[in-house]
């Protein structure tokens, strides 16, 4: 049966959290442990799966949310802010809501947005929730975006796999906080940043999809004509401002990870002026068509996850 909740408090099971207000845990996610607080919030998430543990996890970004309609049965749903230490999203087109869903294939964790580096957030903050995610048993990661793509022969609309990035932020969720005995590695190999395991597992189900390189900008300005340029001349085929920091957690947590941008846009000094309202929107329109793409991608990873 659906559960539509607004707390981490699934019919019949207490969930355990601090004995705080939400002020005291934001003061908590600011000046803890990440390590830390990432362990709490999974114990939350192991509490809510009652048994039923997910393989794969899924970031819906602009354009994907269609996904989630596709991919199974809701069993469960809450706020991410009521995590601990996780806060919610301010960007128009981002949900800020978690499902666990059962497909035929097992269960799938699914975050319908995420926080950003432009929200005035630190690098933990923004990866605390798929921490948490990766701590309570996914080792799976699928991370999707709306991206502008410097290839005139990949506009809007357009799905593209993520093969690499560039990590254009000039910082690092790494930074900072040595990891705990168990918990990583002071430090994490990225040749391999994105699974080339899963870039076939996707390409099973659409052999078309191509490759490309993001380039991972702060935010949260439109690059300038002369940064696309120089992007460009680096090797990016993609923009945005999401994503890196995701896969840097997840590859220093473990867990392999497959990356998705949507084309919303050809980037700056391509077209005409950059809006963010034009971008929700193509990403709206364009989800219809890439949505149920990706729930047979995550059905197949976690099915691939499942039988390993």
């Amino acid at each position: 049966m659906i559960q539509h909740t607004t707390s981490l408090e699934p019919a019949g099971r207490p969930t355990p959290r601090l004995d705080t207000d939400r002020r005291e845990v934001q003061v908590l996610n600011m000046d803890s442990d990440p390590y830390q607080l990432a362990s709490k919030a999974s114990d939350q998430l192991i509490d809510i799966y009652d048994g039923r543990i997910p393989s794969t996890f899924v970031v819906l970004g602009s354009g994907w949310d269609v996904a989630i309609e596709h991919m199974g049965t809701t069993v469960e749903e809450f706020s991410a802010d009521t995590l601990i230490g996780a806060i919610g999203s301010t960007v128009p087109g981002h949900s800020s809501s978690i499902r666990l869903i059962d497909t035929e294939d097992g269960h799938i964790l699914v975050a319908r947005g995420r926080v950003h580096l432009y929200e005035g957030h630190d690098p933990s903050q923004v990866v605390h929730v798929l921490r948490a995610a990766i701590g309570s048993g996914p080792k799976n990661v699928i991370l999707t975006n709306a991206a502008g793509s410097t290839d005139p022969e990949r506009g809007p609309g357009t799905p593209v796999l993520i093969a690499d990035h560039l990590n254009l932020t000039g910082l690092s969720p790494m930074w900072g906080t040595i990891p705990p005995d168990g918990a990583a590695a002071r430090f994490v190999d990225m040749t391999e940043a994105y699974s080339q395991r899963l870039l076939n597992v996707a390409r099973e189900a659409d052999a078309t999809l191509t490759e490309g390189v993001y380039a991972g900008f702060h935010g949260p300005e439109f690059e300038t004509p002369a940064e696309i340029t120089m992007a460009k001349t680096i090797g990016a085929t993609l923009v945005g401002m999401s994503t890196v920091l995701e896969t840097i957690a997840a590859r220093h947590c473990g867990a392999e990870v497959l990356g998705l941008s949507l084309v919303t846009n050809f980037a700056a000094g391509m077209s005409g002026p950059l809006a963010h309202s034009d971008v929700v929107e193509t990403a709206a329109r364009s989800g219809q068509i890439v949505g149920p793409l990706l729930a047979d991608i995550a059905r197949r990873v976690n099915r691939a996850a499942d039988s390993n």
